[in-house]
């Protein structure tokens, strides 16, 4: 153990662009989910119906002393229940601040691949473009469907997830042209966000679906203009196929001509161990969604500091 915990310390430092997915099966389909948003897996254990909830909601239950979620993942996906002699398994998970349950058939185990094996899904997966199919894993000989957990929680229970209304606790806000650099996969949350920075006055907004465009994006800027004309500050997820948020963070913090660009890590996987890692690959802020109204205040920030030390420079 200690030998696989020093390895892991590497990659936490090194932003080598893996993952680890847990494979587990509903109805012998097989999915997967970062072991980063997994607590534990335990057995079944009794549950609390809570009445006028969510279909997929089975109720509560309470393995230790913490009141905890249970969603039927195969009710959720349409699924049939569970295979006659398939025992079923509770993965807790623990991402956005909160910590949800959901019921699997089996779990299969852990691989370790790169996010550069992970494609974006085509439209007729999980519910197409707006689905919960956040990418297709190739491990080995299995293909993996990677769930958007965020999406399936913020589908179930909205009030958890980014609130645009939240935007209008800042009050009167001038509109800004500075040109803000996004870097989400989840269509759902990039919308969200993209819809609370124009509410907040920023209108000039640049999309990406993964790391590897928007690093394609910042490496075609044209130098001879002038940078902070071109990007402002870059917000980027975590969890993205091709190329992760880590990945993106340590190749801007290394580039000569991007380094001094405010770089926001806004995750639902934001805790002590990924704020270590951010902060050593050179992050300037990390923030755990949902707080939108906190990422308005930081890219405020951190656009007038980097602004005032580039005046400051000449």
């Amino acid at each position: 153990m200690a030998k696989n915990k020093g390895k892991q310390e590497i990659l936490l430092e090194s932003g080598t662009n893996e993952i680890e997915i847990m494979e587990f099966k509903v109805a012998n389909n097989l999915f997967g989910i970062n072991v980063a948003k997994v607590r534990e897996i335990i057995m079944p254990c009794p549950i609390k119906v809570m009445p006028k909830s969510h279909p997929a909601i089975e109720g509560v239950i309470k393995p230790r002393d913490q009141v905890i979620t249970l969603v039927n993942l195969p009710e959720y996906l349409g699924l049939p229940s569970s295979p006659e002699g398939v025992r079923n398994l509770f993965i807790v998970t623990n991402f956005n601040q909160l910590s949800i349950a959901f019921r699997v058939h089996e779990v299969m185990g852990i691989d370790r691949i790169s996010w550069t094996a992970i494609q974006k899904p085509d439209k007729t997966i999980y519910g197409g473009a707006d689905g919960v199919a956040t990418g297709i894993a190739q491990c080995e000989d299995r293909l993996i469907t990677v769930l958007d957990f965020e999406k399936i929680v913020a589908d179930i229970a909205p009030n958890t997830s980014i609130q645009v209304d939240k935007i209008d606790e800042l009050g009167d806000r001038a509109p800004s042209t500075k040109p803000i650099l996004v870097a989400e996969d989840s269509i759902l949350l990039a919308k969200m966000i993209k819809e609370s920075l124009s509410k907040a006055g920023y209108t000039n907004i640049n999309h990406c679906s993964d790391g590897q465009e928007a690093w394609d994006v910042l490496k075609n800027l044209d130098k001879s203009e002038r940078l902070f004309d071109q990007v402002a500050c870059i917000i980027t997820d975590l969890e993205m196929p091709r190329m992760d948020g880590h990945r993106l963070t340590k190749l801007v913090k290394e580039d000569p001509y991007l380094k001094d660009v405010p770089l926001v890590i806004f995750s639902s996987l934001i805790n002590e161990e990924m704020e270590r890692k951010g902060k050593a690959l050179g992050a300037d802020e990390q923030l755990a969604k949902p707080d939108i109204v906190h990422l308005v205040e930081v890219i405020d920030k951190l656009i007038e500091k980097a602004e005032k030390k580039e005046r400051e420079s000449k």
